[in-house]
């Protein structure tokens, strides 16, 4: 049974979850080409933007104004008015379909891309082919977009670079206190990255591997010294803190891929599958909420 409660069903996809400057849940929809927000308390909710396309990662600039991954030309858009204007093109990096976004407190987005055609390959070779030793998938790179718009490469060499949550540093090491914690997704694993004060990563660690225990991490969210993974093979969501311990696990309905803490909620976005022919048309998607307290 699940634990969680649907607040909100009829998405297409559900992707990005962060919480708004105004409190709400922001979200994407892939296959709509829309930001909503969404008000947790009342389930009012809002369309914020669209595109003709696939909308993914959301940020904010730190005078407000939000950021989103347009996936397929490879950009990051910002909204101006009722426009989402260029804010950054990653397509000398993203090899494959821009993904996933964490924007830091002064405003520098790190972009993720799949790097290969995943779902092409799972069309391919199916699931079980990822889980085999020898499977070694192309990688890909971290992109990191300064405020004002620059481009340039953060990391090399991540397999399906994901989910990201900024975390204080426990060693004292880093420049700017922090470390950046990325989901590789076909690695099976997190990975750390020490932040300096211009947002450049060092010191990369395996921060957990969670192949074990069938976790593709997905989407992520930092909460205090761990972070809750959205495994994507599971109906689950996972706390799981560094090295690699699980200290939590809540059942969803669905598949989850994304996650989200908001205040006292754990929010999962889940589907039924991540694979286009199946969600693409249908609207299968679900907001689903954890009381965490």
């Amino acid at each position: 049974m699940a634990e969680t409660t649907v607040l909100r069903d009829g998405l297409h996809f559900g992707e990005g979850p962060r919480r708004g400057p105004d409190g709400r849940l922001y979200y994407s929809d892939f296959y709509s080409g829309e930001v909503h927000a969404l008000d947790l308390e009342t389930g009012d909710d809002e369309v914020i933007c669209s595109i003709d396309g696939q909308l993914s990662g959301i940020g904010w600039l730190p005078d407000g104004r939000l950021l989103v991954v347009s996936m397929l030309d490879h950009t990051v858009r910002r909204l101006e008015g009722d426009d989402l204007v260029l804010h950054a093109d990653i397509s000398d990096i993203a090899t494959f379909h821009a993904n996933d976004m964490l924007v830091d407190g002064e405003g520098r987005a790190y972009v993720g891309n799949f790097g290969f055609d995943l779902h092409g390959l799972i069309t391919e070779v199916g699931i079980p082919r990822l889980l085999e030793p020898d499977f070694e998938p192309p990688g890909a790179a971290l992109a990191l977009v300064q405020p004002d718009g620059s481009v340039s490469v953060a990391a090399e060499d991540l397999k399906f670079p994901n989910g990201m949550a900024l975390l204080a540093d426990p060693t004292g090491e880093s420049e700017s206190g922090n470390i950046l914690v990325v989901a590789e997704t076909i690695a099976f694993q997190l990975t750390s990255f020490s932040v300096d004060r211009d947002g450049s990563l060092q010191n990369r660690r395996v921060w957990a591997d969670v192949k074990e225990f069938g976790i593709a991490p997905d989407g992520i969210a930092g909460d205090g010294d761990g972070v809750w993974v959205a495994p994507a093979l599971q109906p689950a969501v996972f706390r799981v803190t560094e090295g690699g311990k699980i200290t939590q696990r809540v059942e969803t309905t669905q598949m989850c891929y994304s996650v989200a803490v908001v205040g006292d909620k754990l929010v999962c976005l889940t589907a039924p599958d991540s694979h286009p022919d199946v969600v693409k048309q249908a609207r299968l998607g679900k907001v689903e909420v954890f009381e965490l307290n």
